[in-house]
Order: structure tokens, then C-alpha cells, then sequence
């Protein structure tokens, strides 16, 4: 029987090479986009990867998209909360409204997503909830505070999660931590940067170029999201599911002196577990 997945985020980048490699492989796919008509005509010969609106800042459009998975299948094996955007402005800097809109993406999305599908994840054999974090999930960053405070919610969310989600639904979580892609995610960035007045000749000024400097020094050779989707096909048939996982080496070097004693999370999961809830 084919294993189905629903992919949030999956126009472009990860979410998408992530939605062709599983219908590759077999999988049912149901993936997230602003543009269903567009996809559809472009991947139309694909015949087990659909594609439904799925605007994460929008409960109804989730909940909406859940259905027809529900009235096809009755259960979803794996949803993967991939939406989400990075900012780089310092927080002296960006305006509350933009604060509010990486959060209603980036954290809020998250939970109308796990919202919407924890009915069917549950009516899952398996069920297994991943999220997109980042190394900025782990470890903090110059002029990424805003950013890096989304994902860091995320983690705190996931992490919980994990605690009693298995012993209760037989959900396994994760959290995927890539480090620089070779996506539009940091033109995206870069834009809203040049959008919203370029790099601005203030106090931050020194912090931006210095930071930017190295940033485009440090990642000459970004991951490819088709990297990444081998890392989350193998991930979701592992027969262990970590609670962390970085999805390259550069990943793993950049936040090493946060995870050295507990690389996958677990041993931080089980023991909360154990304390808490006794399990």
C-alpha cells in the first residue's frame, strides 16, 4: 500500500524536491503551494503528486486541503511542515508587522498545520511529524534574532512534542536542521532586504557587512535541496526517528558545541519522559 505524505512549502526548494523524490519512490503526495494551477500543469505527468492549496497562515485553507486527503485515504503517514521564511534585520530595526509575519509563517504555521493533520496522523500506523528548523534553530546569529527566535519556537514546540506524542498517538517527531541551501531562501532574504531600504547606514551597518561578508565567504558550495530530500527519504524510512537531525556536515560542525551530548535529542526526550510522565 502506498505511504502518503503532505509536503507544506512544496512550490520550490526543499518541499518540492523533497514531494519529487518520494512520488518517485512510491509515495502518495500532497503537496502545499500558492500556485495549484500552475504546478499542476507543470507536473502533470507525475500521476501520485497533487497539489492543494495550502496557505499555512490560513487555518480553513489547511483544514480545507485535510479533507480531501481524508475523504481519499482516511489517515496521512507523514506530514512535513516545510513552510517558512528567513529575515535578516536586526530587531531595532524591522517593524512589528514584520516581526508578526515571519511568526504567523514560520511558528503559527506550524501549529495550524499539525492542528489540521493530528486527526489523520493518528488514524496512521506510523504516524511522523518533521518540521523544517535550521542551524539558526539552534545557535543564534548576528541580524538573524527575528529569524532565529521563529525557529528556536519551533524547536521548543517540536521538543515537547516528542516528549509524549509517541506513547499517546504513535507519532514520532522530528526537527530538520539544514544550514545554507542552494535555494531562493537567501535571495528571498536579500530581497526584502533591498525592498525595505538595502543594508541601511546605521549602527547596524558594520554588524550587516561584516556578517554578510562572511556569509557568502563561508557557504561557496550551499547544499542542494536534493540533498536534503535524500536526507528526509531516509529519514522517514529509518527504522530509529531522531528528534534532530542536520542535513549536512557544514550543518552539524555549526552547532556541534550545542549538541555534542545528545546529537539526535532522544536521550534528552526519553529523559523528560521518564521523569514526567514515568513512561
Amino acid at each position: 500500500m502506498n505511504k502518503i505524505i503532505a509536503i507544506t512549502g512544496a512550490s520550490s526548494g526543499i518541499g518540492l524536491a523533497t514531494a519529487l523524490k518520494l512520488e518517485q519512490e512510491g509515495w502518495i503526495v500532497y503537496a502545499g503551494t500558492r500556485h495549484v494551477e500552475r504546478d499542476r500543469e507543470q507536473f502533470a505527468n507525475h500521476q501520485h503528486l497533487h497539489f492543494l492549496e495550502m496557505e499555512v497562515t490560513r487555518p480553513e485553507s489547511l483544514e480545507q486541503a485535510f479533507s480531501v486527503i481524508e475523504q481519499s485515504h482516511g489517515h496521512l503517514d507523514v506530514l512535513f511542515c516545510n513552510a517558512g521564511y528567513g529575515f535578516l534585520r536586526s530587531l531595532g530595526q524591522a517593524t512589528m508587522e514584520e516581526v508578526q509575519d515571519i511568526f504567523n509563517t514560520n511558528v503559527y504555521g506550524v501549529m495550524h498545520s499539525i492542528r489540521a493533520a493530528l486527526p489523520l496522523l493518528q488514524k496512521a500506523e506510523n504516524g511522523h511529524i518533521i518540521a523544517t528548523s535550521s542551524v539558526g534553530g539552534l545557535v543564534g546569529q548576528p541580524l538573524n534574532e527575528i529569524y532565529c527566535a521563529s525557529k528556536f519556537a519551533v524547536e521548543g514546540l517540536l521538543e515537547s512534542m516528542a516528549t509524549y506524542y509517541k506513547p499517546l498517538f504513535n507519532i514520532e517527531i522530528t526537527l530538520l536542521e539544514p544550514g545554507a541551501i542552494a535555494t531562493n531562501f537567501v535571495k528571498t532574504v536579500l530581497d526584502h532586504v533591498e525592498k525595505t531600504g538595502g543594508v541601511l547606514d546605521d549602527e547596524y551597518k558594520p554588524i550587516i557587512d561584516a556578517y554578510l561578508h562572511s556569509f557568502s565567504t563561508r557557504n561557496t558550495a550551499p547544499q542542494t535541496s536534493e540533498s536534503v530530500a535524500e536526507v528526509v527519504f531516509n529519514l522517514i524510512h529509518s527504522e530509529t526517528k531522531p528528534l534532530r537531525i542536520r542535513t549536512s556536515e557544514a550543518a552539524e560542525a555549526f552547532v556541534s558545541h550545542k549538541v555534542s551530548t545528545d546529537p539526535t535529542g532522544l536521550d534528552g526526550v526519553l529523559k523528560i519522559r521518564k521523569m514526567q510522565l514515568n513512561m
